[in-house]
C-alpha cells in the first residue's frame, strides 16, 4: 500500500502541469479508483485531488511574485484548465485571490492586516501539509532501501 502512495505522488509530481485524474491513476497503477483514492486519504490526510491542487498553487506563487503574467497564463501554465478555477482553488487554499496575494508580495498599501495574516497562515499550512508528504515519502523510501540493504 505504501509503494502505491509513493509511486502515485512521483507520477503527480513529475506530470503536475498536465490533466491528472484518479481514472488515469486507476489505469495506470492497476487498481480500483475507490480504493486508491481510500488509501490516499487514510495515509496522508488529504485528498489526490487536494494534493494535486495545493502543489499547483504552491508552484505557481513563485510566478505571481515574480512576474507581471496575467493571472490566466499563470493558470495555465501551471496545469488548470481555467482562470475561474484556478482562482476559486488559490483562494480556498492562501484565502485570497490571485491579485491580493500579489499585492501582499510587493508590500502593496492597500492589502490590509488581516488580508495580510490570513495569507501568512496559510502559507505557513500549505508548507507544512506539503513538506509533511515529502517527508511521508522520503520516509518510506527510505525504509525499503534498508530492507534492502545487507547490513
Amino acid at each position: 500500500m505504501k509503494n502505491l502512495i509513493i509511486s502515485i505522488l512521483e507520477y503527480i509530481d513529475n506530470n503536475l502541469y498536465i490533466k491528472i485524474s484518479v481514472d488515469e491513476l486507476s489505469k495506470r497503477f492497476f487498481y480500483n479508483k475507490d480504493y486508491i483514492m481510500r488509501v490516499f486519504k487514510k495515509e496522508l490526510g488529504i485528498t489526490i485531488i487536494e494534493y494535486i491542487n495545493k502543489k499547483r498553487i504552491y508552484n505557481s506563487l513563485r510566478s505571481i511574485q515574480n512576474t507581471d503574467d496575467y493571472i490566466l497564463k499563470i493558470s495555465i501554465s501551471y496545469g488548470f484548465a481555467s482562470q475561474e478555477y484556478y482562482c476559486e482553488i488559490f483562494t480556498k487554499i492562501i484565502g485570497v485571490s490571485p491579485q491580493v496575494y500579489r499585492k501582499f508580495c510587493n508590500n502593496s498599501k492597500t492589502i490590509s492586516y488581516n488580508e495580510i495574516s490570513i495569507i501568512r497562515k496559510n502559507l505557513i499550512d500549505l508548507k507544512y501539509e506539503l513538506d509533511r508528504i515529502e517527508l511521508y515519502k522520503n520516509n518510506i523510501e527510505r525504509e525499503t532501501t534498508k530492507k534492502l540493504s545487507l547490513y
